[in-house]
Parts: structure tokens; sequence; C-alpha cells
């Protein structure tokens, strides 16, 4: 039975009712069967709340929690459980038991934790003092938790408020969770919301137009029930985190422009259109690139871009007629790499093909090279001053992209073409929580301006078709070739496809 019901991912929602039908379980269910997922409910309390005032809070006794726990346990397990309204201690505690207890038994599963402490209307949500003691071992199970600006800073423990967003997020994840994000719709600017994403040591920052509508109710319960959702669709944390944003985003297009009445946010249907995902805010030396981007490529559909690790595959494929290719070398000596890129750069110059380096940018530079290819973290471990030299020498970038946050955070510079990948496991690169699949590039593409984009990653001349079928620039091929008993021809048969 299990077996058959696991088609579509699915949550948990732990959560209180609202009879008002804007938030709590009422959001969750709605959001999260609009982005494809099966919703399943522990209701913790039923309140008795409208658009003007919360009435009362009607906690559910800890017996029935755990029936509902073990009745959809035997045959609903989730992949995801987002928490929203914990009534009392006594819920606290079970909870904390149970989740120890299911994410032992269940690699993989995601805990969202939205920290709900008042109604929208201002009154507090909690017919109890809940225990700080208790709540820090809830912060120890849990993967994310989505406070907006009064929640990070009442559990980073700063009841004046004095701290910034990073400082709360420090003391929240020094309290065990994985990561934090901060929802930035109580921030102070009237044109933007701005939401902060925190973990292992990293930051990513989402900006989107603010909308000025009544219709907010649920935003929140939303937002990281969308999270959890696209989490438990098996996006990665800064994928699920501007898919929810996007998701939102549309969500509050579709509501009235009126501000006398507080009313239900109106959730939309997954996917949403390239107009909706919300700027990613680049890093300070990103910042430093000018308007005018990198070199153009040459060439808008680039092909068949072989991707190999030696001299002697470029004297094999360049006489091909191939119009991109890429050397990618590694465990080389300072000497090995410096004479490998001279040769491979004096070969290109008889062949009109465009050759790139992987990652020896000053080397790449130096040696005269068409381009330079950079992984994401290359990338983001350049300086501004390094970035600037890059863009003056004329040289072309190509960058990697895993997913549609880097997707658009890389588009925001420029570069000369995008690749995305790995669209299929690859025997060079463990892409573990990272393979993209045919449907996921269909949708990045709906991103992209004009830069080419090139597919990588397990690409062979069996699926190939399926690649091509989204309407890719370019698919890069690195073992379809390079462990080929007959690369020429292989070459040719992708060519044909491509054609």
């Amino acid at each position: 039975m299990a077996e058959i019901q696991s088609k579509r991912p699915i949550i948990w929602s732990i959560a209180g009712s609202d009879c008002s039908g804007g938030a709590g379980i009422q959001a969750d269910i709605k959001s999260g069967h609009a982005i494809g997922c099966e919703v399943c409910t522990l209701i913790t309390a039923n309140t008795v709340q409208n658009s003007r005032q919360l009435q009362s809070i009607n906690s559910v006794p800890v017996d029935l929690l755990q029936q509902q726990f073990d009745c959809l346990l035997e045959d609903k397990p989730p992949q995801a459980v987002k928490i929203g309204l914990i009534a009392n201690n006594q819920q606290l505690d079970w909870l904390v038991k149970r989740l120890k207890t299911l994410k032992q038994n269940s690699p993989g599963l995601v805990v969202v934790l939205d920290p709900v402490m008042k109604a929208s209307v201002g009154q507090d949500l909690v017919v109890e003092s809940i225990g700080a003691g208790l709540f820090d071992e809830l912060l120890k199970i849990v993967d994310i938790v989505t406070p907006n600006h009064s929640e990070a800073a009442s559990l980073a423990e700063d009841d004046e408020q004095q701290h910034t967003s990073s400082e709360w997020a420090e003391r929240i994840l020094h309290k065990g969770c994985q990561a934090v994000v901060i929802t930035g719709g109580h921030g102070e600017s009237e044109q933007f919301v701005t939401d902060n994403c925190y973990f292992e040591d990293q930051h990513l920052a989402l900006k989107s137009p603010r909308t000025a509508t009544g219709y907010g109710h649920g935003s929140g319960c939303s937002l990281s029930t969308a999270i959890a959702g696209f989490m438990a669709q098996g996006y990665l944390l800064r994928d699920a985190f501007i898919q929810a944003q996007a998701f939102t985003n549309k969500a509050f297009s579709l509501c009235p422009k009126d501000l006398k009445y507080y009313g239900a946010l109106i959730q939309p249907y997954w996917p949403v259109e390239k107009q909706f995902y919300p700027q990613v805010v680049l890093s300070r030396p990103l910042e430093s690139v000018s308007q005018s981007g990198f070199a153009d490529l040459g060439i808008q559909k680039p092909g068949l871009y072989p991707v190999v690790d030696s001299v002697e595959w470029l004297e094999k494929l360049m006489p091909l007629g191939i119009e991109i290719i890429q050397l990618r070398l590694k465990n080389k000596t300072e000497n090995e790499l410096c004479r490998f890129i001279e040769q491979a750069v004096v070969l290109s110059k008889q062949y009109p093909t465009r050759l790139f380096i992987n990652d020896y940018w000053q080397l790449a530079i130096e040696y005269g090279a068409y381009g330079v290819h950079l992984g994401q973290e290359d990338l983001q471990a350049l300086s501004a001053e390094e970035i600037q030299i890059i863009q003056k020498s004329g040289i072309r970038l190509g960058i990697s992209t895993h997913g549609s946050y880097e997707f658009l955070l890389a588009q925001q510079i420029k570069p000369s073409y995008l690749a995305i990948g790995a669209i299929f496991p690859t025997r060079t690169k463990d892409m573990t929580g990272q393979i993209q699949g045919v449907d996921n590039l269909r949708e990045i593409l709906k991103l992209k301006t004009g830069i080419p984009v090139v597919a990588i990653g397990g690409i062979t001349l069996q699926n190939a078709p399926d690649v091509i079928s989204t309407q890719v620039d370019s698919i890069a091929v690195v073992t379809a070739i390079t462990l080929s008993t007959s690369p020429e021809k292989v070459v040719e048969d992708f060519k044909h496809l491509l054609s």
C-alpha cells in the first residue's frame, strides 16, 4: 500500500487548524498540493480566529496526536515534516521524542519548523509558556527553521531586537539546527522583500518586489511548506529556497490589491513563470563584474562540446569539425600545466575550434586560450580584483551550475555560456544530490536569457535525444567519447543527433 501511495512525495504537517482558512493546516494543504506533494495532517490545536482577532486556542490531547502519528506511519511515511503551531509543553515533549525516533528510522527525512509565535492579528499563539530547554531540544532535531524577523530575534534571545539577521542566524544555528531561513516580509524596505538563508558558513539572499495586498494570511506557512515540499522532491536547500520564494511571489501576484481586508494568500499551481523568480543577491566580489559581462562566445548553438583530459585527445578530436572543446587537466605539476596548456593553445590555432581551459584561468589568459571554464567553488573563491582581471582580458568565461539557484546567480554576471548538470549520474564525478534530470533541465531552461546553455553529465548516445529535445544549446560529453573504441564515429553520431 505504501509503495502505491508514494508516487507523490508525502509531507506531514504538524500544526494548528485555522478556521478562517488562511494559515496553519489549511495553508499547508493548499501549498503542498499546489507543488505536487501529498499532505497528511497531525492537528495540534483548533484555533478560533478571523481576520480581526484570535478568540481561542483549543489544544489537542497528546494521546490523540499519537494515534494520528501511528496511523499515518503505518502506510503514509513522510519524506518531509513541516511543524507549525505547538500548543503546549506536553505536545513539545511528545514531538521531540517522536521526531528523534522518526529521524533515526528514516534516513533523508527533512524537518522544517515554522516557529509561529503570534497570530497575524497580533495575539500570542501558545496557551502556555513553552519551555526554552525543550524548544532547544527540538531545534537540535530540526533541519530548517523559517522565522520572520521578530521570531528570529526571539529564538536568538534578542528581546530588544538590537542585532542583525546574520547574528540572529548564528545564534539559532548554534542551538543545533542545520539551516535558518529568515523571511523578509517584516523588513523595513517599502519596495523589496529580502529573504536570507544561512547554513554551513553560507549566506544566500533573495530579493523580491514587495506586493501591496491585505491578502497575505498564511504566507509564512506557505513558504515553509513549499521549502519542505521541494526538499521532499529531492531539491538541494538552495534550490528549494529559491523555488519556494518564486512560488510565494506568484501567490502574492494573484491576490487582490486591497489593503482594507485581511484575507488568505492565494496559492498558485507549480511550476510558475520566470518573472516570479526572485533576484539572487550577488556577493561583493561578483558585484564587481561590469554591466557588459564577459566576452561573447561567438556562437549561439555550439552543438557537441567534448571535455577531454590530454593534448593527445585534442589532436584526435579537433580535426573532426568540432566548434568547442574543453581541456580538463587533473593532478599535474605546475610545469606540466604550463607545457600542456601552451601546447593545447598552439594546436587550437590550427582549427576553428574554441578551446576552453578548465580551472586554470591565469594560465589560460597567459597562453591565449579562447576561454576558461570555472566551477561554482572556483567562481565564489575569486576576489573582486581577480574577476576584473578575467573580464578585462577579453577571455571567454563558462560557468558550471547545478540547479536553478546557481543558474540564476551566474546568469546575472553574463558569462559567455552556462553549463547545467549533472543531467544524469556520471563516472567522472560524484554528483549525489545534484542530478538534474531531463524534466528539471527543461524547467531551468525556461529561466534562461540569451546566454548559450550547455547540458553536461552522464550524456550518452542513448539518452542524448531526450536531452536535445529540451532545446538546450549544446551537450558536453566526456566518457561517451573517451571510453569509446571508436571515438571518431561517436563524434559523428552525436553531431548527427544535434544537426
